[in-house]
């Protein structure tokens, strides 16, 4: 089995099985503040176990591609949100769980405006920012006890853009 895995657009209808993917597109929900404000409502459903929902800022060293996954990581008593606190795309990588243990990876890169929410338990690789500053706001558990495992790939994979067909000429 290959451990290249190809970098796929965000979309929300592919997302789904791991989490939400935060963005206003379309037409808004709501017009408020006299009509100079649209809104997107309720976006991503966060979930916790306990605790309550906390605001920390991240701010994390750009990544090159291709992109060496070792580890992916995930929180069994909530929900994670990443928010990017500038217009630069960012490398979302998610597995499916199998049996306790993290299946094939699968990696997206967003576009100008996107944010994810990952669902309760859903194995995702770090905060992975492709360009500076790295900056994001992160809605996600604040509470007693651990919320954190992680799972290191006893052999790491390579994520990277897609191969183009080279063109003749």
């Amino acid at each position: 089995m290959s451990r290249r895995i190809a970098i796929e657009p965000l979309a929300a209808d592919v997302f789904a099985p791991f989490g939400d993917v935060l963005e206003a597109s379309g037409e808004p929900d709501r017009l408020i503040n006299q009509g100079l404000c649209g809104r997107w409502h309720d976006r991503a459903r966060l979930d916790f176990s306990d605790g309550r929902a906390g605001i920390s800022l991240f701010k994390a060293e750009p990544r090159a591609l291709p992109y060496r996954l070792e580890m992916v990581e995930r929180h069994p008593e909530g929900s994670q949100a990443f928010l990017p606190m500038s217009e630069h795309p960012f490398l979302v990588i998610v597995a499916a769980d199998e049996g306790g243990r993290p299946g094939r990876p699968r990696a997206f890169v967003t576009r100008s405006g996107q944010g994810v929410n990952f669902h309760r338990g859903t194995w995702h690789g770090v905060l992975t920012p492709l360009h500076e500053p790295g900056l994001f706001a992160v809605v996600d558990r604040i509470g007693d006890g651990s919320n954190l495992e992680e799972h290191w790939f006893d052999e790491a994979y390579t994520i990277g853009r897609r191969d183009r067909p080279s063109q003749a000429g």
